[in-house]
């Protein structure tokens, strides 16, 4: 599997950009997410979302109603559609795969993505 972030770049506050992430090899693979690291702190998750469909998307309270992930089975690719973006929302945008089937406490846990992708910076200017 081989996992390849892009669309990242600078926007000013209450802008929009869209990031996609191309899934390699993905046959065998369940959920899909977006994470993000700002500097100096934690990875964050984002959101996630699963290539069948069968579960719900879920969402961090903090992009829940701005961002919107959805997935192109067709195209092996996810996306991450960021609307009304703020200066807080700067940081590095990981994508990441996994093969479990995973309860929704548990798509907030990095630790369960079994690949990663290489990042895709976002810049929100005030």
């Amino acid at each position: 599997v081989q996992l390849q972030a892009s669309g990242g770049g600078v926007v000013q506050a209450g802008g929009s950009l869209r990031l996609s992430c191309l899934a390699s090899g993905r046959q065998n693979l369940n959920f899909m997410a977006w994470f993000r690291q700002a500097s100096g702190k934690e990875r964050e998750f984002v959101e996630s979302i699963t290539w069948s469909g069968g579960v719900s998307p879920y969402y961090a309270n903090t992009v829940k109603g701005r961002f919107t992930i959805s997935r192109d089975n067709a195209k092996d690719t996810v996306y991450l559609q960021m609307n009304d973006l703020k200066p807080e929302d700067t940081a590095v945008y990981f994508c990441a795969a996994g093969q479990n089937h995973l309860v929704l406490s548990a798509q907030a846990n990095p630790t369960l993505y079994e690949w990663w992708g290489q990042g895709t910076q976002v810049t929100v200017s005030s």
